[in-house]
């Protein structure tokens, strides 16, 4: 069986470039590291993993992206893999968004 995903979505190119090599250093022995700068690439890509069978263990989402909010893009790749972990980032002390995505999506 293949090793389970980490998924890791983020607008900005750069910090995704930094983010999935953080987690390749940490936990590639374990795990896959899949990412991608594009919710809706994102959407497509979990709808075809969820087909192959394959696991999502954790979600590592940007909160504020143009084309939809972390919180958003959470609670959409839950109904794909509703038992994965989920890891909210952001730059911004957006106190009503940390508490959303507590209550929206029991962020872990």
């Amino acid at each position: 069986m293949d090793q389970p995903i980490i998924f890791a979505i983020d607008d900005d190119p750069q910090v995704l470039r930094a983010i999935t090599r953080d987690l390749k250093n940490q936990y590639r022995q374990d795990y896959r590291i899949l990412s991608t700068t594009s919710v809706q690439e994102a959407l497509d890509s979990l709808l075809e993993l969820k087909n192959k069978g394959e696991v999502v263990a954790m979600f590592v989402s940007d909160q504020r992206m143009p084309e939809m909010e972390g919180i958003d893009f959470l609670c959409k790749a839950l109904s794909f893999f509703p038992n994965a972990k989920r890891v909210l980032l952001t730059a911004y002390a957006d106190t009503e968004a940390a508490i959303k995505a507590i209550n929206d999506v029991k962020l872990d």
